[in-house]
């Protein structure tokens, strides 16, 4: 009778193959302190038994866990979760992280940390201290969270910094955000508008600025004023609501804006719909992130896709290989795309 794949444990390997519990172990981790012989008997052992390993078999050697963590902001986090608004970046970072982790043998794991919590040292090296994971992802803002950062350094534990630049530990990637940012401006100049507003997010997060500048570069390449286009909003729907009635209100000849979220644009489309004014035909649209609901609004929402899921997948593969090679240098840009709908147009004539 033929045995179960699943059935098969890591001792009757050990077992069949004469050896110890770590030996087998050493093996499966492909640890380099294994005869050759040695390593052939346990392979040719887990061959004929159809020994699948599982993740406690990986992690006896001690030298791996083949757990990667990935962190993020427990207030916004919670936040969207509760009020289901549609956004889905933490869907997105798993996406690209749990089947990049799943091809290489790993696991991904998430925690929620508060960027502003006076213990997150305490929090996050308990968390640490009990999953030892070979490798951190760090999310806006934690990535730039000096503590954190300093915390992760000083146990020798890679680690991966999405949306920053700055110089320091850690491997640093970007999703584009100034040229995606530069783009969509040009992509309304090219439309004929002149007249473009940026609803930028909060000053805690670098890609805020990088945002900004690429609107900036783009209307100043092209000879036009930014005077009285730029409010500041915190990625909610309120403050986007705020930040358009203010942009209207200062410049009756606005006849485009960026939104530098989806919550943000989507309160710019309703205040123009309270002032009467029809997207796209008086007033253009885009928006940042690309999150599953813009595609339901009225218009559909043009906007700037961050490519979350591809950029959790290249800082796992960078972790991973960092075990083996030098880490890389530099910062890994991720380039986002412009996905264009109806909420975009020509601009109106004047007069």
């Amino acid at each position: 009778m033929a045995r179960r794949r699943n059935a098969v444990t890591i001792r009757e390997v050990a077992e069949d193959a004469g050896v110890s519990l770590q030996t087998v172990s050493r093996v499966i981790n492909d640890e380099p302190n294994v005869r050759p012989q040695m390593r052939e008997r346990v392979q040719s052992s887990i061959d004929r038994l159809g020994y699948v390993p599982s993740l406690a078999a990986q992690r006896m050697s001690g030298s791996r866990s083949y757990i990667i963590l990935a962190i993020n902001d427990r207030e916004r986090t919670l936040q969207d979760w509760r009020e289901r608004q549609g956004t889905d970046w933490v869907d997105q970072m798993l996406l690209g992280g749990i089947l990049t982790c799943s091809k290489h043998g790993y696991r991904m794991m998430v925690e929620l940390v508060d960027t502003h919590s006076d213990h997150v040292e305490r929090e996050l090296g308990a968390t640490v201290a009990a999953l030892q994971p070979d490798g951190v992802i760090l999310t806006p803002p934690h990535s730039e969270n000096e503590q954190i950062t300093r915390l992760l350094a000083q146990r020798n534990i890679p680690f991966a910094r999405i949306g920053s630049i700055e110089e320091g530990p850690g491997f640093r990637l970007t999703m584009g955000d100034e040229d995606a940012a530069y783009e969509s401006t040009k992509r309304l100049i090219e439309l004929g508008h002149r007249r473009i507003g940026m609803i930028a997010g909060p000053r805690q997060y670098s890609l805020s600025g990088w945002r900004i500048t690429g609107w900036r570069r783009a209307m100043e390449d092209h000879g036009l004023d930014i005077d009285g286009l730029f409010e500041r909003g915190d990625f909610g729907y309120e403050s986007g609501t705020q930040a358009a009635r203010a942009l209207l209100d200062r410049d009756p000849e606005l006849t485009a804006i960026i939104g530098s979220s989806d919550q943000m644009t989507l309160a710019a489309l309703e205040v123009a719909r309270d002032r009467g004014l029809h997207v796209p035909r008086d007033l253009s649209l885009i928006s940042f992130d690309n999150t599953p609901i813009v595609r339901f609004s009225q218009p559909p929402l043009t906007a700037i896709d961050q490519p979350i899921a591809e950029t959790v997948s290249t800082a796992v593969e960078q972790l991973i290989r960092s075990r083996k090679s030098e880490p890389p240098v530099g910062v890994t840009d991720v380039k986002a795309q412009l996905v264009e709908r109806a909420s975009t147009g020509p601009a109106p004539r004047s007069g």
